[in-house]
Protein backbone atom coordinates (compact mmCIF):
# COMPACT_ATOMS: atom_id res chain seq x y z
CA UNK A 1 0.00 0.00 0.00
CA UNK A 2 1.10 3.55 -0.84
CA UNK A 3 1.13 6.04 1.99
CA UNK A 4 -0.91 8.06 -0.48
CA UNK A 5 -3.73 5.09 -0.37
CA UNK A 6 -3.79 4.73 2.93
CA UNK A 7 -4.66 8.47 4.04
CA UNK A 8 -7.30 8.57 1.76
CA UNK A 9 -8.86 4.99 2.91
CA UNK A 10 -8.59 6.82 6.29
CA UNK A 11 -10.28 9.61 4.90
CA UNK A 12 -11.79 12.77 7.12
CA UNK A 13 -12.49 11.72 10.60
CA UNK A 14 -11.91 12.26 14.30
CA UNK A 15 -8.27 13.03 14.29
CA UNK A 16 -8.08 15.79 11.52
CA UNK A 17 -11.03 17.59 13.74
CA UNK A 18 -9.02 17.51 16.08
CA UNK A 19 -5.68 18.80 14.37
CA UNK A 20 -7.41 21.24 12.57
CA UNK A 21 -8.36 22.46 16.12
CA UNK A 22 -4.95 22.33 17.81
CA UNK A 23 -3.29 23.72 14.37
CA UNK A 24 -5.86 26.29 13.77
CA UNK A 25 -6.15 27.83 17.26
CA UNK A 26 -2.45 28.43 17.41
CA UNK A 27 -2.61 30.02 13.79
CA UNK A 28 -5.36 32.29 15.48
CA UNK A 29 -2.34 33.11 18.12
CA UNK A 30 0.10 33.54 15.52
CA UNK A 31 -2.61 36.26 14.25
CA UNK A 32 -3.12 38.44 17.35
CA UNK A 33 0.86 38.87 17.40
CA UNK A 34 1.05 39.86 13.80
CA UNK A 35 -1.96 41.98 13.51
CA UNK A 36 -1.64 43.79 17.42
CA UNK A 37 0.93 46.05 15.83
CA UNK A 38 -2.21 48.03 14.02
CA UNK A 39 -3.64 48.39 17.27
CA UNK A 40 -1.09 49.19 19.82
CA UNK A 41 1.05 51.30 17.38
CA UNK A 42 -0.91 54.57 17.95
CA UNK A 43 -0.71 54.27 21.80
CA UNK A 44 2.91 53.70 21.62
CA UNK A 45 3.49 56.44 18.68
CA UNK A 46 1.40 58.58 21.38
CA UNK A 47 3.02 57.50 24.77
CA UNK A 48 6.82 57.28 23.55
CA UNK A 49 6.60 60.21 20.80
CA UNK A 50 7.80 58.10 17.97
CA UNK A 51 9.01 59.58 14.38
CA UNK A 52 7.11 57.84 11.66
CA UNK A 53 10.47 56.03 10.66
CA UNK A 54 10.53 54.97 14.29
CA UNK A 55 7.01 53.62 14.13
CA UNK A 56 7.19 52.04 10.69
CA UNK A 57 10.06 49.83 12.34
CA UNK A 58 8.19 48.20 15.11
CA UNK A 59 5.73 46.97 12.51
CA UNK A 60 8.96 46.29 10.13
CA UNK A 61 10.69 44.46 13.29
CA UNK A 62 8.14 41.12 13.34
CA UNK A 63 8.32 40.45 9.93
CA UNK A 64 12.33 40.51 9.69
CA UNK A 65 11.96 37.88 12.70
CA UNK A 66 9.26 35.89 10.34
CA UNK A 67 11.60 35.96 7.04
CA UNK A 68 14.25 34.67 9.69
CA UNK A 69 11.71 31.74 11.10
CA UNK A 70 10.19 30.63 7.73
CA UNK A 71 13.32 29.80 6.12
CA UNK A 72 15.14 28.02 9.52
CA UNK A 73 12.26 26.46 10.80
CA UNK A 74 10.18 25.26 7.41
CA UNK A 75 14.59 23.62 6.43
CA UNK A 76 15.11 22.26 9.85
CA UNK A 77 11.45 20.39 9.82
CA UNK A 78 12.20 18.85 6.18
CA UNK A 79 15.23 17.20 8.13
CA UNK A 80 14.37 16.28 11.41
CA UNK A 81 10.63 16.13 10.90
CA UNK A 82 7.38 18.19 11.76
CA UNK A 83 6.94 17.92 15.25
CA UNK A 84 9.31 19.54 16.89
CA UNK A 85 9.09 22.64 15.35
CA UNK A 86 5.22 22.32 15.63
CA UNK A 87 5.64 22.52 19.52
CA UNK A 88 8.19 24.85 19.78
CA UNK A 89 7.68 27.79 17.17
CA UNK A 90 4.20 28.13 19.19
CA UNK A 91 6.12 28.69 22.72
CA UNK A 92 8.96 30.77 20.64
CA UNK A 93 6.01 33.62 19.73
CA UNK A 94 4.26 33.37 23.03
CA UNK A 95 6.84 34.20 25.42
CA UNK A 96 8.44 36.46 23.51
CA UNK A 97 5.24 38.12 22.93
CA UNK A 98 4.30 38.28 26.23
CA UNK A 99 8.27 39.80 27.23
CA UNK A 100 7.44 43.13 24.52
CA UNK A 101 4.44 43.97 26.93
CA UNK A 102 7.27 44.47 29.06
CA UNK A 103 9.56 46.60 27.26
CA UNK A 104 11.29 49.57 29.25
CA UNK A 105 11.83 51.25 26.07
CA UNK A 106 11.93 51.15 22.25
CA UNK A 107 15.26 49.58 21.26
CA UNK A 108 13.95 45.99 23.93
CA UNK A 109 10.47 46.27 21.82
CA UNK A 110 11.93 46.14 18.84
CA UNK A 111 14.27 43.07 19.48
CA UNK A 112 11.35 41.21 21.51
CA UNK A 113 8.67 41.73 18.88
CA UNK A 114 12.19 40.55 16.18
CA UNK A 115 11.83 37.52 18.43
CA UNK A 116 8.56 36.79 18.42
CA UNK A 117 8.28 37.12 14.68
CA UNK A 118 10.80 33.84 14.43
CA UNK A 119 8.70 31.75 16.01
CA UNK A 120 5.63 32.79 14.09
CA UNK A 121 7.26 32.34 10.83
CA UNK A 122 8.31 28.94 11.67
CA UNK A 123 4.67 27.66 12.32
CA UNK A 124 3.44 28.52 8.61
CA UNK A 125 5.60 26.00 6.80
CA UNK A 126 5.56 22.99 10.31
CA UNK A 127 1.63 23.53 10.55
CA UNK A 128 0.53 23.87 7.20
CA UNK A 129 3.01 20.54 6.30
CA UNK A 130 1.98 18.44 9.32
CA UNK A 131 -1.95 18.75 8.66
CA UNK A 132 -1.76 18.86 4.36
CA UNK A 133 -0.18 15.53 5.28
CA UNK A 134 -2.71 13.94 6.74
CA UNK A 135 -5.49 14.74 4.59
CA UNK A 136 -6.89 12.71 1.76
CA UNK A 137 -6.68 13.62 -1.46
CA UNK A 138 -10.60 14.49 -2.10
CA UNK A 139 -10.95 18.09 -0.37
CA UNK A 140 -7.62 18.30 0.69
CA UNK A 141 -7.57 22.06 -0.48
CA UNK A 142 -11.42 22.66 1.44
CA UNK A 143 -9.47 22.34 4.46
CA UNK A 144 -6.23 23.44 4.13
CA UNK A 145 -8.44 26.67 3.81
CA UNK A 146 -10.59 26.56 6.50
CA UNK A 147 -7.13 26.06 9.04
CA UNK A 148 -6.53 29.36 7.18
CA UNK A 149 -9.52 30.81 8.24
CA UNK A 150 -8.27 30.46 12.25
CA UNK A 151 -5.93 33.53 11.09
CA UNK A 152 -9.80 35.63 11.35
CA UNK A 153 -10.42 34.41 14.43
CA UNK A 154 -7.63 35.82 16.13
CA UNK A 155 -7.47 38.89 14.22
CA UNK A 156 -11.18 39.45 15.55
CA UNK A 157 -10.38 38.53 18.81
CA UNK A 158 -7.44 41.21 18.99
CA UNK A 159 -9.38 43.87 17.63
CA UNK A 160 -12.30 43.26 19.87
CA UNK A 161 -9.54 43.18 23.12
CA UNK A 162 -8.41 46.31 21.46
CA UNK A 163 -12.06 47.78 21.33
CA UNK A 164 -12.79 47.34 25.40
CA UNK A 165 -8.49 48.16 26.44
CA UNK A 166 -6.76 50.75 24.62
CA UNK A 167 -9.70 53.64 24.48
CA UNK A 168 -9.77 52.67 28.73
CA UNK A 169 -6.10 51.99 30.13
CA UNK A 170 -3.55 54.40 29.44
CA UNK A 171 -1.42 51.13 29.57
CA UNK A 172 -3.81 49.53 27.12
CA UNK A 173 -1.30 48.34 24.90
CA UNK A 174 1.00 46.74 27.27
CA UNK A 175 -2.30 44.72 28.74
CA UNK A 176 -3.26 44.33 24.83
CA UNK A 177 0.58 42.31 24.06
CA UNK A 178 0.10 40.25 27.40
CA UNK A 179 -3.31 38.85 26.87
CA UNK A 180 -2.26 37.71 23.14
CA UNK A 181 0.63 36.08 24.00
CA UNK A 182 -1.93 33.65 26.78
CA UNK A 183 -2.69 31.36 24.21
CA UNK A 184 -0.29 30.32 22.91
CA UNK A 185 2.05 29.07 25.93
CA UNK A 186 -1.88 26.81 26.67
CA UNK A 187 -1.48 25.46 23.26
CA UNK A 188 2.02 24.69 23.25
CA UNK A 189 1.00 22.12 25.86
CA UNK A 190 -1.44 20.32 23.60
CA UNK A 191 0.58 19.71 20.68
CA UNK A 192 2.71 17.83 22.55
CA UNK A 193 0.50 14.60 22.16
CA UNK A 194 0.40 14.74 18.05
CA UNK A 195 2.30 12.70 16.58
CA UNK A 196 4.90 12.81 13.72
CA UNK A 197 3.68 12.79 10.11
CA UNK A 198 3.48 9.51 8.82
CA UNK A 199 4.56 11.08 5.08
CA UNK A 200 8.04 12.60 6.71
CA UNK A 201 8.38 9.42 9.12
CA UNK A 202 8.45 7.29 5.53
CA UNK A 203 10.91 9.36 3.72
CA UNK A 204 12.93 9.14 6.95
CA UNK A 205 13.23 5.26 6.52
CA UNK A 206 10.74 4.76 9.59
CA UNK A 207 8.51 2.65 7.90
CA UNK A 208 7.14 0.82 11.30
CA UNK A 209 6.65 4.02 12.75
CA UNK A 210 4.92 5.52 10.20
CA UNK A 211 2.05 2.19 9.71
CA UNK A 212 1.47 2.63 13.68
CA UNK A 213 0.72 6.27 12.89
CA UNK A 214 -1.52 5.54 10.29
CA UNK A 215 -3.13 2.62 12.13
CA UNK A 216 -3.63 4.81 15.54
CA UNK A 217 -5.26 7.92 13.09
CA UNK A 218 -7.55 5.05 11.06
CA UNK A 219 -8.55 3.59 14.57
CA UNK A 220 -9.33 7.18 16.26
CA UNK A 221 -11.48 7.64 13.08
CA UNK A 222 -13.08 4.57 13.62
CA UNK A 223 -11.90 2.91 10.07
CA UNK A 224 -10.51 -0.29 9.80
CA UNK A 225 -6.89 -0.13 8.35
CA UNK A 226 -4.71 -2.97 7.78
CA UNK A 227 -1.40 -2.81 6.27
CA UNK A 228 1.33 -4.99 5.87
CA UNK A 229 3.72 -2.94 4.61
CA UNK A 230 4.60 0.46 2.95
CA UNK A 231 5.56 1.04 -0.27
CA UNK A 232 9.13 2.61 0.26
CA UNK A 233 9.40 6.34 -0.44
CA UNK A 234 13.16 7.10 0.13
CA UNK A 235 13.87 10.91 0.83
CA UNK A 236 16.21 12.30 -2.31
CA UNK A 237 19.30 13.65 -0.10
CA UNK A 238 20.47 16.14 -2.53
CA UNK A 239 17.05 18.38 -2.09
CA UNK A 240 18.14 21.74 -0.62
CA UNK A 241 16.85 25.40 -1.14
CA UNK A 242 18.93 25.29 -4.26
CA UNK A 243 16.70 22.71 -5.67
CA UNK A 244 13.53 25.38 -5.58
CA UNK A 245 15.19 27.14 -8.40
CA UNK A 246 16.06 23.93 -10.20
CA UNK A 247 13.72 22.07 -12.90
CA UNK A 248 11.07 20.52 -12.07
CA UNK A 249 10.26 23.40 -8.95
CA UNK A 250 12.00 26.62 -11.11
CA UNK A 251 8.43 27.93 -12.21
CA UNK A 252 6.37 26.71 -9.47
CA UNK A 253 8.91 28.33 -7.34
CA UNK A 254 9.06 31.84 -8.80
CA UNK A 255 5.23 31.98 -9.06
CA UNK A 256 4.29 31.18 -5.73
CA UNK A 257 7.72 33.84 -4.67
CA UNK A 258 5.54 36.49 -6.63
CA UNK A 259 2.16 35.81 -5.63
CA UNK A 260 3.18 35.65 -1.70
CA UNK A 261 5.26 38.71 -2.11
CA UNK A 262 2.50 40.80 -4.14
CA UNK A 263 -0.93 39.59 -1.70
CA UNK A 264 1.28 40.40 1.52
CA UNK A 265 2.84 43.87 0.25
CA UNK A 266 -1.19 44.84 -0.17
CA UNK A 267 -2.27 43.30 2.77
CA UNK A 268 0.42 44.26 5.55
CA UNK A 269 0.83 47.83 3.47
CA UNK A 270 -2.88 48.38 4.53
CA UNK A 271 -3.29 46.75 7.45
CA UNK A 272 -0.34 48.19 9.64
CA UNK A 273 -1.57 51.38 9.25
CA UNK A 274 -5.33 50.91 9.18
CA UNK A 275 -6.57 52.49 12.24
CA UNK A 276 -3.93 55.68 11.25
CA UNK A 277 -6.11 55.82 7.46
CA UNK A 278 -9.40 55.78 9.49
CA UNK A 279 -7.99 58.65 11.63
CA UNK A 280 -7.11 60.45 8.46
CA UNK A 281 -10.70 59.73 6.82
CA UNK A 282 -12.44 61.20 9.99
CA UNK A 283 -13.42 58.71 12.10
CA UNK A 284 -12.65 59.39 16.26
CA UNK A 285 -10.44 56.74 18.23
CA UNK A 286 -13.46 54.65 19.74
CA UNK A 287 -15.04 54.48 15.91
CA UNK A 288 -11.89 53.52 14.38
CA UNK A 289 -11.18 50.24 16.61
CA UNK A 290 -15.10 49.37 15.86
CA UNK A 291 -14.69 49.58 11.97
CA UNK A 292 -11.34 47.69 12.24
CA UNK A 293 -13.31 45.11 14.49
CA UNK A 294 -16.14 44.88 11.77
CA UNK A 295 -13.51 44.31 9.14
CA UNK A 296 -11.67 41.55 10.86
CA UNK A 297 -15.72 40.16 11.25
CA UNK A 298 -15.34 41.06 7.13
CA UNK A 299 -12.61 37.90 6.65
CA UNK A 300 -14.76 34.78 7.89
CA UNK A 301 -17.14 34.72 5.05
CA UNK A 302 -14.27 35.98 2.16
CA UNK A 303 -12.28 32.30 4.36
CA UNK A 304 -15.63 30.11 3.68
CA UNK A 305 -16.63 31.26 0.37
CA UNK A 306 -12.93 30.51 -1.03
CA UNK A 307 -13.10 27.01 1.20
CA UNK A 308 -16.32 26.45 -0.94
CA UNK A 309 -15.15 27.72 -4.02
CA UNK A 310 -11.53 25.40 -3.97
CA UNK A 311 -13.28 22.41 -4.94
CA UNK A 312 -15.41 23.90 -7.33
CA UNK A 313 -13.39 26.41 -9.21
CA UNK A 314 -10.50 24.64 -8.38
CA UNK A 315 -6.87 26.61 -6.65
CA UNK A 316 -5.66 28.56 -9.76
CA UNK A 317 -9.02 30.31 -10.91
CA UNK A 318 -10.13 30.89 -7.39
CA UNK A 319 -7.04 32.83 -6.31
CA UNK A 320 -6.82 34.45 -9.55
CA UNK A 321 -10.27 35.60 -8.94
CA UNK A 322 -10.03 36.59 -5.13
CA UNK A 323 -6.86 38.87 -6.16
CA UNK A 324 -8.38 41.22 -8.59
CA UNK A 325 -11.00 41.73 -6.80
CA UNK A 326 -8.53 42.71 -3.49
CA UNK A 327 -6.74 44.92 -5.65
CA UNK A 328 -9.90 46.67 -7.54
CA UNK A 329 -11.40 47.02 -3.86
CA UNK A 330 -8.57 48.61 -2.25
CA UNK A 331 -8.22 51.29 -4.88
CA UNK A 332 -11.71 51.89 -4.11
CA UNK A 333 -11.12 52.38 -0.61
CA UNK A 334 -8.19 54.82 -1.60
CA UNK A 335 -11.07 57.13 -4.00
CA UNK A 336 -14.20 57.08 -1.78
CA UNK A 337 -14.78 59.34 0.81
CA UNK A 338 -17.90 59.06 2.01
CA UNK A 339 -18.18 57.50 5.68
CA UNK A 340 -20.45 54.43 4.85
CA UNK A 341 -18.82 53.91 1.58
CA UNK A 342 -15.33 53.64 2.63
CA UNK A 343 -16.18 50.83 5.82
CA UNK A 344 -17.97 48.88 2.54
CA UNK A 345 -14.90 49.46 0.30
CA UNK A 346 -12.98 48.46 3.34
CA UNK A 347 -14.97 45.19 4.47
CA UNK A 348 -14.77 43.86 0.26
CA UNK A 349 -11.21 44.27 -0.01
CA UNK A 350 -10.60 42.40 3.47
CA UNK A 351 -12.86 39.84 2.12
CA UNK A 352 -11.17 38.86 -1.11
CA UNK A 353 -8.03 39.29 0.52
CA UNK A 354 -8.31 37.24 3.46
CA UNK A 355 -9.87 34.72 1.24
CA UNK A 356 -7.01 34.73 -1.19
CA UNK A 357 -4.80 34.28 1.65
CA UNK A 358 -6.98 31.45 2.41
CA UNK A 359 -6.30 29.46 -0.92
CA UNK A 360 -2.68 30.60 -1.28
CA UNK A 361 -1.82 28.65 2.15
CA UNK A 362 -3.55 25.47 0.66
CA UNK A 363 -2.28 25.99 -2.80
CA UNK A 364 1.55 25.95 -1.86
CA UNK A 365 2.14 22.77 0.33
CA UNK A 366 -0.03 20.81 -2.78
CA UNK A 367 3.15 21.70 -5.23
CA UNK A 368 5.89 19.89 -3.48
CA UNK A 369 6.75 16.75 -2.15
CA UNK A 370 7.28 15.73 1.36
CA UNK A 371 11.23 16.16 1.52
CA UNK A 372 10.68 19.65 0.33
CA UNK A 373 7.45 20.27 1.03
CA UNK A 374 8.24 22.64 4.41
CA UNK A 375 11.30 24.27 3.15
CA UNK A 376 8.73 25.35 0.03
CA UNK A 377 6.20 26.42 2.57
CA UNK A 378 9.44 28.02 4.50
CA UNK A 379 10.72 30.04 1.00
CA UNK A 380 7.82 31.18 0.07
CA UNK A 381 6.33 32.59 3.24
CA UNK A 382 9.56 34.38 3.18
CA UNK A 383 8.85 36.81 0.56
CA UNK A 384 5.62 37.57 2.68
CA UNK A 385 7.99 38.16 5.08
CA UNK A 386 10.04 40.44 2.90
CA UNK A 387 7.17 42.59 1.64
CA UNK A 388 5.54 42.84 5.29
CA UNK A 389 8.77 44.84 6.08
CA UNK A 390 8.83 46.89 3.40
CA UNK A 391 5.43 47.88 3.00
CA UNK A 392 4.70 49.54 6.48
CA UNK A 393 7.60 51.01 5.56
CA UNK A 394 6.65 52.80 2.40
CA UNK A 395 3.41 53.59 3.79
CA UNK A 396 5.09 55.37 6.56
CA UNK A 397 6.53 57.58 3.61
CA UNK A 398 3.77 57.82 1.62
CA UNK A 399 1.08 58.96 3.58
CA UNK A 400 2.10 61.97 4.62
CA UNK A 401 2.18 62.82 1.17
CA UNK A 402 -1.09 61.43 0.04
CA UNK A 403 -3.38 58.92 1.11
CA UNK A 404 -4.68 57.95 -2.76
CA UNK A 405 -0.39 56.72 -3.45
CA UNK A 406 0.03 53.67 -1.07
CA UNK A 407 -3.56 52.27 -1.28
CA UNK A 408 -2.87 52.30 -5.23
CA UNK A 409 0.95 50.77 -5.39
CA UNK A 410 -1.07 48.18 -3.06
CA UNK A 411 -4.12 47.64 -5.36
CA UNK A 412 -1.50 47.34 -8.41
CA UNK A 413 0.35 44.47 -6.14
CA UNK A 414 -2.89 42.55 -5.70
CA UNK A 415 -3.06 42.08 -9.54
CA UNK A 416 0.22 41.63 -10.39
CA UNK A 417 -0.25 38.93 -7.84
CA UNK A 418 -3.19 37.59 -10.22
CA UNK A 419 -1.12 37.86 -13.06
CA UNK A 420 1.55 35.70 -11.76
CA UNK A 421 -0.94 32.76 -11.08
CA UNK A 422 -3.20 33.29 -13.78
CA UNK A 423 0.05 33.09 -16.53
CA UNK A 424 2.05 30.64 -14.51
CA UNK A 425 0.54 28.48 -12.24
CA UNK A 426 -0.94 24.76 -12.29
CA UNK A 427 -4.20 23.41 -11.40
CA UNK A 428 -3.56 20.45 -8.68
CA UNK A 429 -7.06 20.04 -7.67
CA UNK A 430 -7.81 15.91 -6.95
CA UNK A 431 -4.18 15.41 -7.78
CA UNK A 432 -2.46 13.21 -5.02
CA UNK A 433 -0.51 15.04 -2.95
CA UNK A 434 3.05 13.57 -3.56
CA UNK A 435 2.13 13.90 -7.77
CA UNK A 436 1.31 17.60 -8.65
CA UNK A 437 4.90 18.18 -9.82
CA UNK A 438 4.65 15.84 -12.28
CA UNK A 439 1.96 17.97 -13.72
CA UNK A 440 4.90 20.70 -13.71
CA UNK A 441 5.24 22.48 -17.43
CA UNK A 442 8.93 22.08 -18.36
CA UNK A 443 10.30 23.95 -21.09
CA UNK A 444 10.70 21.59 -24.17
CA UNK A 445 14.44 20.32 -25.13
CA UNK A 446 16.20 23.00 -27.65
CA UNK A 447 16.41 20.87 -31.17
Amino acid sequence: MTIEEAIDQIGIGRFQHKLLVIAGLGWAADAMEVSIVAFVLPSIIAQWALSPLQASGIGTAIFVGMLIGAWFWGRLSDRIGRKFGFQVTILIDSVFGFLSALSPNYLFLLITRTITGFGVGGTLPVDYSIFAEYLPTKDRGRWLVLLESFWALGVIVVAGLAWLIIPRFDFGWRLLLALSAVPGVLIFFIRRYVPESPRYLLIDGREEEARQVLQQVAAENGVSLHIDRLKAQPRNESVNVRTLLKAPFLRTTLMLWVAWFAISFGYYGTLIWLPGIFFERGFDFVRTYQNTFILALAQLPGYFSAAYLVERWGRKRTLTIYLLFSGAFTFVFALVNDLPLIVTAASLMTFFTLGAWGVLYAYTPELYPTEIRATGMGAASGMTRVAGAIAPIIAGFLLPLSLVAPLALFAVAFLVGAGAVFFFGQETQNVPLEETVKADPQPSPAR
